[in-house]
This record gives structure tokens, sequence and C-alpha cells, in this order.
């Protein structure tokens, strides 16, 4: 074997050494679906890839640092915030977001952690704004489909429309103008004054869970149980009212059936005393003696019985008693 060939088989083993060192230090790199990567050469950002696909990195010297491209979610923390009428309530938030500019939020954040730190404390903090300048019934409720209810309700019952009044009073104070989806694109929209510039796009916020602090929930029940001892009450009044109402109508029908009986058996017994004078008057004009006889003995049946004792029969009154044909 000659010199040259001996020499161009060695540098032949050179290239391939270098070429398995290159292969074993990575100079390719694959950013896969859903991920985004930045690329920094001694701490300085050279570069940045938000598209799947294979890349050409320089060994040794290029960092690669890998970001979800997808949409995130975050839990806010609890705070205890004071509504418009300085009324505490506790609110847990939770986010979606996701980063929008890689290069930004390196520069600003690196990890993910310090970016959940920041991002919480823009969220609480907007959070915060939002609530403090509405009252409770635009956090809690989104429409005015309660008091809709409440009017159709006092409208149905007429005997109950003097409590009904009162609470349509109260409701009207508490007609909501927002509601909490407003209010949840209000707190959105403050925290997206300020995370742009950190690569962030924040696509909501939304309160997972509102709950009223301890000194308000005793006020809370406490005004609950009085709202439903009224609507008892009220339940209560219409029913000793429909009770009265169907009393009276008892009442009145009662006396208009006596009333009725009591016409028709006047009408009988008229008509039974004019049937039966009728009769007498006949039968006296078939023979009046006879029928002034009998007359008389029906009268002393009747009353001799109530005298025990009689002191003078010298009248006509008692000519039948000692003579049948009346002559004394």
């Amino acid at each position: 074997m000659s010199k040259a060939m001996k020499k161009f088989i060695i540098w032949l083993a050179v290239i391939a050494v270098l070429a398995v060192l290159l292969l074993f230090t990575g100079p390719l790199y694959i950013v896969n679906e859903g991920k985004q990567v930045v690329i920094t050469r001694f701490g300085s950002i050279v570069g940045s890839h938000t598209e799947a696909g294979l890349y050409v990195k320089v060994p040794f010297l290029d960092k690669i640092t890998t970001y979800p491209k997808l949409v995130l979610s975050m839990d806010g923390d609890e705070q205890r915030i004071p509504t418009k009428e300085n009324q505490y309530i506790i609110v847990d938030t939770t986010a979606r977001w996701r980063i929008a500019d890689p290069v930004k939020f390196y520069q600003n954040f690196v990890t993910l952690d310090n970016a959940y730190n920041k991002l919480s404390d823009i969220i609480d903090s907007s959070t915060r704004t939002v609530i403090t300048q509405n009252k409770l019934s635009e956090v809690v409720r989104s429409t005015n489909h309660i008091n809709e209810k409440k009017a159709e309700a006092a409208d149905s019952e007429e005997s109950i429309a003097e409590p009904a009044t009162a609470a349509s009073d109260k409701d009207s104070n508490d007609t909501i103008l927002k509601g909490r989806s407003v209010l949840c694109r209000e707190m959105t929209s403050e925290a997206n004054k300020l995370v742009p510039e950190y690569g962030i796009d924040l696509i909501d916020i939304v309160p997972r869970q509102v709950k009223y602090s301890d000194e308000l929930t005793d006020s809370v029940y406490s005004r609950m149980i009085k709202e439903r001892n009224q609507v008892a009450q009220s339940t209560r009044s219409a029913g000793e009212g429909k009770k009265a109402e169907w009393l009276g109508r008892l009442e009145s029908d009662k006396r208009t059936i006596a009333s009725e009986a009591y016409r028709k058996s006047e009408e009988i017994k008229g008509n039974a005393d004019a049937e039966a004078a009728a009769i007498y008057a006949a039968a006296y004009n078939k023979d009046p003696e006879f029928y002034m006889f009998w007359k008389s003995m029906e009268s002393y049946k009747q009353n001799l019985k109530d005298y025990p004792a009689t002191y003078s029969t010298n009248m006509d009154y008692f000519k039948y008693l000692y003579s049948p044909d009346g002559n004394r």
C-alpha cells in the first residue's frame, strides 16, 4: 500500500470519527406539534421556532428551551374581596392563556413557574379591581331571570300583592346591569393591559367559585330565613283569605237555600190551608149544625185539659157540653 493511500485512509477515518461525534452531539433537533422553542447562545437569544419540524443547531453552543404552544390553564388563589356595598366575598378564579411570543416570554420569565407567579398576581389584581367596582348581585348572577320569575309569581297571586310589592322594590335595587359574564370580560380586558408585553395571550378569566365571607354568611342566612318566613306568612294569609271567602260564600249559599226552602214550605202550607179551608167550607155547607158540633168537640178536647176547674158553664161556648143538639 502506497504512502498516499495510507494518508487518505487516515483522513477518511478521521472524517468518519468526526461525523460520528457530530451526530452524537445532536446538531439536529425536532420541534413537535403543540410545541415552540427559543434558541440561545451564550445566554443571548439567536432564534425561535413556532412551527413543527426538523431544525439545525450549533452543537455545544446552542441551547434549546421548549414551551407549550397549546392553551394552558391556571387556578388563582382565593381572595377576600369587598364588593361595591363593602360586603366581603371570597373569590377563586381560573384562567386560560397561551404563550403568543416565545421570545418575549423567555426574556421576561425563562421558566413557566416564573410566568405562573407573575400571571397570578396580574389576575388577582384585575379581579379585585373589577369586583370592588360592582355590587354583589352583579358578581353572583348573570341575568334578571330570578327577578322576572318573582314578578310572575307575584302577578299570579293576587292575595299576596302587598308582600310581593315589597319584594319587587328590593329586587329593583338588585337589577342586573352587567352580570357575571360581563365582569369576566372586564377582568380579562384589565389583565390584558399588562400581559402582552410578556409575550402572553390571556384568553379569559372566570370566577370558579364565589363564597360569602363568614360574617356575611350569617347575614345572608338570616335574610334568606326572613324572606322565606315572609313568603310562608304571605301564603298563610292567602290561605286564610281564601278560607274566609269560601266560608262567606258557604254561609250565603246556606241562607239562600234556607230562604228558598222556607218560601216553598210557606207556599205549600198556604196551599194546604186553602185546600183545608175549602174542604171545611164544603163540609160546613153540607151540614152546618154537624160542623159546629164537631168543631166544638175539637175545641173542648184541646182546651179543657189545660183548665183543672171550670167555675161557670153558663155561656154559649159550652152549649154542646151537656146537650148534643146544642140546646141548653
